[in-house]
């Protein structure tokens, strides 16, 4: 019955996919589907076309998540007074000195320093997205900070979501101040609302305390990790618990 057509949950068992990434792709147009009365339908034979060409392109790892269901979203607490860059961020994706001179060269260390925490499924696919993003709109902030992070948020990505930190020399990157950056965040997560408000909370760490000028004073990675927790716990003191 090649003609078939799915409905939006069908079409999400069918391919052993989440219902929410199927409802981002089909409002990326990412997957052939149709829209009617407000609903969106999906022909089998076109869904069929989309996954053989989907499957061909991924790597050994993520064949094998595919194959055995999908990816799993691991949980994080996500309370307003919860740590969730401290507990998102890696030590071991933490690096006093890259040797990035360029922005794609950032780019490319940055990912590299994500594969350390080997929750990377294809560290291709995370630089190809990163560079989409930064053709959109830089990710730069003032003050010689970005916030890296992929232009779509798949849990085809990796199997936890993460943060990587990096420091370089001063380079141009776009940020709105004109300023050279020197200190890079990756931000990798597995959905929206994880990202949305890791984001948010680094934004408030990098504008109401001083942990962007310990980053550049720090010594070593431990040094830096240890800013990034005083600075989270002095920002949190602020936000009223759940």
């Amino acid at each position: 019955m090649p003609n078939r057509t799915f409905n939006l949950d069908e079409v999400a068992d069918y391919l052993h996919l989440a219902k929410r990434d199927v409802e981002k792709l089909a409002l990326r147009r990412e997957i052939p589907c149709e829209q009617q009365g407000g609903r969106s339908h999906f022909v089998r034979r076109e869904v069929d076309a989309w996954a053989s060409q989907r499957i061909l392109g991924l790597s050994k790892v993520r064949l094998e998540t595919y194959h055995h269901g999908g990816a799993a979203r691991v949980r994080h607490r996500l309370g307003r007074a919860h740590a969730i860059v401290t507990e998102l961020l890696r030590p071991v994706a933490l690096k006093p000195v890259l040797a990035s001179r360029t922005k794609a060269a950032v780019l490319r260390d940055m990912v590299a320093l994500a594969e350390r925490t080997e929750l990377l499924y294809d560290p291709a696919d995370l630089l190809n997205s990163l560079r989409e993003r930064e053709e959109l709109c830089s990710t730069a902030l003032d003050h010689g900070v970005a916030l890296l992070h992929p232009r779509h948020h798949d849990p085809y990505l990796a199997s936890d979501s993460f943060i990587a930190l990096g420091r370089t020399q001063r380079l141009p990157f776009g940020a709105p101040d004109g300023q050279k950056t020197d200190l890079f965040f990756l931000i990798c997560c597995q959905d929206d609302s994880i990202h949305l408000h890791v984001l948010a909370r680094l934004c408030l760490m990098c504008a109401h305390t001083a942990m962007v000028e310990e980053l550049r004073a720090a010594p070593d990675a431990d040094m830096m990790m240890a800013a990034v927790a005083l600075a989270e716990r002095q920002a949190m003191a602020g936000i009223p618990a759940d």
